[in-house]
């Protein structure tokens, strides 16, 4: 049913109570999966999955980078090695809440489109007032070049079809642009609100320097991506092969 993808950064003080949570929010409602991608950690993140999952019986899966290569790659990493088709992400620190996914999954599932994404919305963000300013600005810059709609590209709670995720195309810091990416394909974008939780342990890895700059380059690029897109529409398919083989 869902696999979980869980890019972690050096969050071992998170990744199992984090573990812990999904667990919680999902065991009684549908199969899943948890697979945890160490991007390069210096700490026992990936240890400290394992043993969690152990622990609670649950099925962990925890791939390690030899050294890190970012969010966006790592998530790649861990949406090759899924089993389901409904893959859903979450950021390791701890701040995006578990007892969301049921509800972007279900969000998900009546969704008639084969492509989508249901990406969460961090309406009341538990986050310094300069980080928060940040966000605000980052996201009427990108809404207003790419247009996708969507208020908040941040969030790391987001629930997209597998096979969907694979299409896409994969560069650094490419899981901020989903929902513009998803459009691009033609496929469809819903936005849940979700609850938004303090870091308990650790530090962000983010800063405005490398947001800011990194992000003026991603959104030019997206630009161009979006004018060379093309969707078909195909109107029919035949074969010639008539026989029962």
């Amino acid at each position: 049913m869902l696999s979980v993808v869980l890019p972690a950064k050096d969050e071992a003080e998170n990744i199992g109570h984090l573990i812990e949570e999904i667990h919680t929010s999902l065991a009684d409602l549908y199969p899943f999966e948890i697979i945890v991608v160490d991007d390069g950690c210096s700490d026992s993140t990936f240890e400290t999955a394992l043993e969690t999952g152990r622990t609670l019986g649950c099925d962990v899966k925890a791939i390690k980078h030899a050294y890190s290569v970012g969010q966006s790659t790592a998530i790649v990493s861990g949406v090759l090695q899924a089993k389901y088709t409904l893959m859903a992400t979450l950021d390791a620190d701890g701040q995006n809440d578990p007892a969301d996914l049921p509800k972007l999954v279900e969000r998900a599932q009546q969704i008639e489109a084969a492509n989508f994404c249901v990406i969460g919305y961090r309406k009341n963000r538990k986050d310094t007032p300069w980080k928060r300013f940040q966000s605000r600005f980052a996201n009427k810059f990108r809404d207003a070049i790419l247009h996708d709609g969507v208020p908040d590209t941040g969030c790391g709670l987001k629930v997209v079809p597998t096979a969907t995720y694979l299409r896409l195309p994969h560069f650094n810091h490419m899981h901020r642009y989903i929902p513009a990416l998803v459009k691009r394909m033609g496929g469809e974008v819903q936005v849940q609100e979700v609850n938004h939780r303090d870091r308990e342990h650790g530090l962000s890895k983010y800063t405005a320097w490398n947001r800011a700059w990194v992000g003026i380059v991603d959104v030019l690029g997206m630009m161009w991506l979006i004018r060379r897109g093309k969707v078909p529409m195909v109107n029919e398919i035949q074969t010639s092969n008539t026989s029962d083989d």
